[in-house]
C-alpha cells in the first residue's frame, strides 16, 4: 500500500514533467523575472538534507560514536535518496534535461553550477562505496576512511549548494559569504528531521524496538541543530540590515513583502524554530517519540519555507541595475513581480519526494539496513 501511495506521487510527478515539456514552461508560475520556482524549493530542499542525513553515520564512524554505528547504513542510503530524488526535480525542470549532456561533458570552471556537477557525482561514489564497507564485513576495516572521506565531501558539497547564492551579486538577498556555511547548519537540521521520522516508521512498521535512550540522543541533537540553524538566520539578516545597500530587500522580506514576510514569520521562525524547539527541551511536554515525530515534521515544514523564502523572495525583489538610480522598461526592470505556483510545479515537486522514499523503503526491503533491536537496554549497552 506504501509503494501504491508513492507510486501514484511519481506518477504525478512524471504527468507534470510530461506536460511541462510538451506544452512549454508558460503553464508553470514560472517567467523571466522567476526563472526558479517551486520545483527548486523542493529539489534544493531534498539535496540540501541529503548532506544531513549522512550526519549519524558521520558521527559512528568519524567521530566513533558506537551507539550511532547501527543506524549509520540507513544514515547512507536516505542521504543517497534524497540526492536522488533532488536532482530528479532539477533535471525534469530544465524544460530540455537532454541538455544536461552539455553539462556533463562540458565545464566552465568560473561557474558555481559546473563545480556542483562533479560535487553530486562525487557524493553518489564516495557515499556508495561508504555503504559497501558498512555492508560488507570483508572491507568493513576501510569504513572509517570511507567515512571520513564522505564527511569531508559532504561538507565541501553544501559549501557549493549555499555558494550558489552567495557567489549569485546580481540579486540583493543572495550575495553574502554566509550562505555557505548557513547551508551547512541547514542540512545538519533537515536531513536530521528527516532521518527520524523515516527511522521511526522503519522501525514501528517492521516490528522492531526503538527505545527512548535513542530517540532522546537524535532529538536534542536535532535542537541543537536547529538553533543554530536560527542563529545563522539572525546573522545573516542583521549583517544585511547593518549594509545600507541591503535595507530595501530586508524591508521587503521582514516587512513588506506579504506572502514572503508571512512565511518568513510564521513559517520558519515561528513554526520552523521555535515550537521546535519547545517541543523538543520543554519539560513534561509528552513522551520522547511525540516530541521527536512533531518537532521534526515542522522543522521540514519551517525548511521548505526557509528555502521558499530565499529562493522565490529573492528574484521577486528587483535587481539593482544602476546602483544609485532607478531603472523602468518594459522588462518590468525597478518592479516587484507576482509568483504563483502551479499544480505542475507542485506534482513535480512532491514526484520527486516520493521517488526518494520508494528508493529508501526498497532498499529497507532488500538489504539488512536496520538492527533486530535498539532497545534501552541494547543502546545503553552500546555507549
Amino acid at each position: 500500500m506504501l509503494l501504491a501511495i508513492l507510486g501514484f506521487f511519481i506518477l504525478l510527478g512524471f504527468i507534470s514533467f510530461v506536460t511541462m515539456e510538451h506544452e512549454g514552461h508558460h503553464i508553470t508560475g514560472m517567467t523571466n523575472q522567476v526563472i526558479w520556482g517551486l520545483p527548486h524549493v523542493f529539489a534544493i530542499f531534498l539535496i540540501v538534507a541529503a548532506s544531513g542525513a549522512l550526519n549519524v553515520a558521520s558521527i559512528a564512524s568519524v567521530f566513533n560514536q558506537k551507539m550511532y554505528k547501527p543506524l549509520s547504513r540507513l544514515s547512507g542510503v536516505l542521504a543517497l535518496a534524497l540526492l536522488a530524488g533532488g536532482l530528479v526535480i532539477l533535471v525534469l525542470d530544465l524544460g530540455r534535461p537532454d541538455r544536461l549532456i552539455v553539462a556533463m561533458t562540458y565545464y566552465n570552471f568560473k561557474s558555481i553550477f559546473a563545480w556542483n556537477i562533479i560535487l553530486y557525482n562525487g557524493f553518489f561514489l564516495i557515499v556508495g562505496i561508504y555503504l559497501w564497507t558498512m555492508l560488507d564485513w570483508k572491507v568493513e576495516k576501510f569504513s572509517r576512511i570511507a567515512g571520513t572521506t564522505a564527511f569531508i565531501w559532504r561538507l565541501i558539497l553544501t559549501t557549493g549548494t549555499g555558494s550558489i547564492f552567495g557567489f549569485l551579486v546580481a540579486r540583493q538577498a543572495y550575495d553574502a559569504a554566509i550562505m555557505a556555511p548557513m547551508f551547512i547548519i541547514m542540512s545538519f537540521s533537515f536531513g536530521l528531521a528527516i532521518y527520524l521520522l523515516v527511522l521511526m516508521a522503519s522501525f514501528k512498521w517492521t516490528q522492531r524496538e526503538l527505545g527512548d535512550v535513542v530517540i532522546k540522543r537524535l532529538k536534542n541533537l536535532l535542537g541543537v541543530f536547529v538553533a543554530a540553524t536560527l542563529y545563522f538566520s539572525l546573522a545573516y539578516h542583521l549583517t544585511n540590515l547593518y549594509a545600507t545597500e541591503h535595507h530595501g530587500i530586508q524591508s521587503y522580506i521582514l516587512l513588506h513583502g506579504g506572502v514572503y514576510t508571512l512565511m518568513f514569520w510564521v513559517g520558519q521562525v515561528l513554526i520552523g524554530s521555535i515550537i521546535p524547539l519547545l517541543l523538543l527541551y520543554w519539560p513534561n511536554i509528552g513522551s520522547n517519540p511525540f516530541r521527536a515525530v512533531a518537532a521534526s515534521a515542522l522543522v521540514i515544514l519551517g525548511g521548505l519555507a526557509m528555502l521558499y523564502v530565499i529562493v522565490i523572495g529573492g528574484q521577486t525583489y528587483p535587481m539593482t541595475l544602476v546602483p544609485g538610480y532607478e531603472a523602468t522598461s518594459s522588462f518590468l526592470d525597478g518592479e516587484i513581480v507576482s509568483y504563483t505556483p502551479s499544480i505542475w510545479e507542485l506534482m513535480l515537486g512532491m514526484g520527486g519526494v516520493a521517488l526518494a522514499l520508494t528508493i529508501v523503503f526498497a532498499a529497507l526491503k532488500l538489504f539488512r539496513l536496520l538492527p533486530v533491536s535498539l532497545s534501552d537496554e541494547v543502546a545503553t549497552g552500546l555507549k
